[in-house]
């Protein structure tokens, strides 16, 4: 805007003047918040991302302007569930939902132009579907939708051949491990489309797809044909193939058929026959697994919690044997030692040698996170449980028992632990985890180890966000060898 700033002629009054003062600062406010309008866009088409992937969602300010003193939040339906946020210059993670921590990172290299992108790491089925990204600055404020689809590539197809039906050979093609739910289809050797018999697309315990597609081949018909299963969104499958032997098809000859008959029951018997070698095989593993542990009863230690690391929302017991999650932050020193962020707690002991072990209680508890870390490990801010960042923690949440690796690593658990077992073998580098409730292995880091290390313990909140049960660590018995708590 531009224009001349009235004047006072000798003969000109006051009154006169004024409204053409008023008019220019009305102008001149008007300008104002023109220049401090902007829009959000983002990208103007779905954005693929492939599972234990990366996905990045860019937005950008047009026109373009600085973006380093605005707040910028990615989230899902719920404007104060973050995705993740950034406010006062830095990241936030009070508000980030709990299945996004430690997977999200804001790509800020061109943030004085107004373009940033959210990386996430580690995709998951249950991160497909819309997002937004909101930019606020003092006096204004948009958001721009993103959609992310998530894709699985499955596992190739395995065809099985399953008995006589209708005058011929029933043949099933099975594949799992995909995301969305998979197209199946069989092909004759010139790739013309076959009907199938069934078809059953299917939901697995993990949120993938599987996919089971059946076939009658007749003597008649096609005796060579192919399943393929593919995902669209990545455009691409996966493909076997099957001959079928004309010995196979039901025959007028009496030693046609039983020949047919034999090779049916070996098809048969030889994976009944896996399955019993590999029952014995995991019985003997189970077995050795238990020896191991009863051997690590033997180290067993007094472990007690130390109130100088406790962050101020754990409450511990005046025995220092128990913890838990409280209401309200406690009014306590902070001493560099204490956690500031992350709730979680140390053991007052620290190891730089030998063998330890103990157990801790953790009942119906959904949340706890139980292992060692270095003793040199950062108190402040968010803490990376990870062997590189100096943790080796086993813990459950989002209702799954994992170890914290990097990507962390599903612990297939068949009996709930109510008790966990920690054996330390400092020399060997060794951290293992038990489940005391029936004796089992859960699992083994191996290291190096130098400096001391000190028993960990997060005892984590209920889901929804209220007060769990407490961690309780076991009393050690008068003769180690024997169940730690009663």
């Amino acid at each position: 805007m531009t224009g001349k700033v009235p004047s006072f002629s000798p003969g000109t009054t006051v009154s006169s003047a004024l409204p053409g003062y008023v008019a220019l600062c009305l102008a001149l406010q008007v300008h104002s918040l023109a220049s401090a309008k902007f829009t959000v866009t983002g990208p103007d088409h779905p954005i693929t991302a492939s599972l234990g992937g990366e996905a990045f969602l860019p937005c950008h300010l047009s026109p373009r302007m600085s973006a380093e003193n605005m707040e910028l939040r990615w989230f899902r339906s719920q404007f104060s569930a973050a995705v993740h946020l950034y406010r006062d210059g830095q990241d936030q993670y009070g508000e980030q939902m709990l299945e996004y921590r430690g997977r999200t990172e804001l790509l800020k290299d061109d943030i004085t132009n107004g373009r940033v992108s959210l990386r996430i790491r580690s995709i998951r089925p249950s991160d497909d579907g819309r997002y937004k990204c909101f930019f606020q600055s003092n006096v204004s404020y948009e958001d721009a939708i993103l959609e992310v689809q998530v894709a699985g590539l499955g596992s190739a197809p395995a065809i099985s051949v399953e008995g006589h039906q209708d005058g011929g050979i029933r043949v099933v093609c099975r594949s799992a491990g995909w995301y969305p739910e998979p197209e199946a289809q069989w092909r004759d050797l010139q790739g013309q489309l076959l009907p199938s018999t069934s078809e059953k697309i299917s939901p697995e315990a993990n949120g993938l797809f599987q996919a089971e597609i059946a076939i009658v081949l007749t003597e008649e018909s096609n005796q060579k044909v192919s399943c393929s299963v593919r995902t669209p969104r990545l455009n691409q499958e996966r493909e076997s193939a099957i001959s079928i032997a004309e010995l196979f098809f039901p025959r007028v000859s009496p030693w046609m058929v039983a020949l047919g008959v034999i090779l049916i029951l070996l098809a048969v018997l030889l994976p009944v026959a896996s399955y019993c070698f590999w029952r014995q095989h995991r019985a003997k593993d189970k077995l050795q697994a238990e020896l191991r542990w009863r051997r690590a009863q033997i180290y067993a230690v007094d472990v007690t919690l130390d109130p100088d690391t406790a962050h101020p929302k754990l409450i511990l017991s005046e025995d220092r044997k128990r913890v838990r999650h409280g209401d309200t932050r406690q009014d306590l020193p902070d001493n560099p030692e204490r956690f500031d962020y992350c709730p979680c707690v140390l053991g007052t002991e620290g190891f730089a040698g030998g063998r330890r072990y103990w157990e801790v209680e953790v009942g119906d508890k959904t949340r706890w996170d139980l292992g060692v870390c270095r003793e040199s490990v950062s108190r402040k801010g968010l803490v990376t449980l990870s062997p590189e960042d100096g943790h080796w923690v086993v813990g459950l949440w989002d209702g799954e028992y994992k170890a914290c690796t990097y990507p962390s690593t599903p612990l297939p658990v068949s009996v709930r632990p109510s008790r966990v077992g920690i054996f330390l073998d400092y020399v060997a580098g060794d951290v293992s985890f038990y489940n005391v409730t029936d004796g089992s292995h859960l699992f083994t880091f191996t290291d190096t180890f130098s400096g001391t290390l000190r028993p960990y313990f997060y005892p984590g909140l209920n889901a929804g966000g209220t007060n769990a049960a407490p961690l309780i660590i076991c009393p050690v018995p008068a003769q180690a060898g024997g169940n730690l708590c009663p």
